[in-house]
């Protein structure tokens, strides 16, 4: 670890994190076990999560039931609970990712399409490493690091700043560098430099930058910026995905470079991406992040998606 992540953490040894440290240092005693003993844990603390945090349920319920609406109202409270599960695996998982040896992660993951990446590169371009919000992402680091020039990631702050520094850290294991995501500037001059970014839009925005799009037929507000980051960046956008399995290992799958992108038009562009997420959460639906208020920021015209969420309480 750098100085200057060592001096980062330094101002949080204080009473107001010792609660989060004492849950950090259990995370850390739950590497130590087999990965399956640590799944049935996260899976554990998922159902746990599931039962008492009832608006992040509620809003989770939400979400399946507008996108899925073809699932009777069993399937769709099955895969809420399914995803609280997966969410739960996801605090395992970065933990596994912050302290589990390079060995081990490698053994447990995947990768498929891995010459796209190599392609892409060999056109000479910049590469936007194009993803998503799936909850076993941030395990695929040290596998995508195997099969990818160095690359610098992106990630928010969170109201917490011990945990955006946590979540920081652990990506930098894997990556080059960390680049706050509001921060156009310094991924535009990485990808013109050569240096590939992950880069993960699929969250609602506020309506600046963002279009009115459908996801899974669904308007929702759409974070375009993707198409403007190519551009500038004269990058080609490289979509992966990682996928828990049903053992316990991980695929991460990575596609060809989206065609004629950019095209000029953001919403095409971004369309272009949508579809494509739209194919992978199908293949494991419960693992992507549906706790999110996918629906929210949109015009004051249209309904509230979350204006009733006491009745799926």
């Amino acid at each position: 670890m750098r100085p200057s992540e060592r001096l980062s953490f330094s101002r949080y040894w204080t009473p107001r994190y010792w609660a989060a440290w004492f849950a950090v240092g259990l995370l850390r005693l739950v590497v130590m076990l087999p990965h399956q003993r640590r799944l049935a844990i996260g899976f554990l603390l998922g159902r746990l999560g599931h039962r008492i945090a009832r608006t992040r349920r509620a809003v989770t319920r939400r979400n399946i039931a507008l996108c899925f609406p073809e699932l009777s109202e069993t399937e769709r409270d099955s895969m809420a609970l399914k995803h609280f599960e997966a969410l739960g695996a996801s605090l395992i998982e970065m933990a596994v990712a912050r302290w589990g040896s390079e060995e081990e992660l490698l053994s447990l993951t995947q990768v498929d399409g891995a010459e796209h990446i190599e392609n892409a590169a060999r056109d000479g371009q910049g590469i936007i490493l194009l993803s998503a919000h799936f909850s076993s992402l941030e395990i695929s680091g040290c596998a995508l690091s195997k099969v990818c020039p160095p690359f610098d990631v992106v990630y928010r702050r969170f109201r917490n700043s011990l945990f955006t520094d946590l979540l920081r850290t652990t990506r930098q294991r894997s990556a080059r560098n960390a680049i706050e995501k509001n921060d156009i500037k310094s991924m535009v001059r990485s990808l013109r430099n050569g240096i590939p970014v992950w880069y993960a839009p699929d969250q609602s925005y506020n309506r600046k930058q963002s279009a009115l799009l459908p996801f899974f037929g669904v308007p929702s507000m759409t974070n375009t910026a993707t198409g403007t980051l190519a551009k500038l960046g004269r990058a080609a956008a490289v979509p992966f995905f990682p996928r828990r399995l049903d053992d316990g290992t991980y695929v991460l799958t990575i596609l060809p470079a989206l065609d004629d992108f950019p095209s000029g038009d953001l919403e095409r562009d971004t369309m272009k991406y949508v579809e494509v997420l739209e194919t992978e959460i199908r293949k494991a639906p419960e693992q992507y992040y549906w706790v999110h208020r996918k629906f929210k920021n949109r015009p004051d015209d249209m309904e509230d998606a979350y204006a009733d969420l006491d009745t799926l309480k």
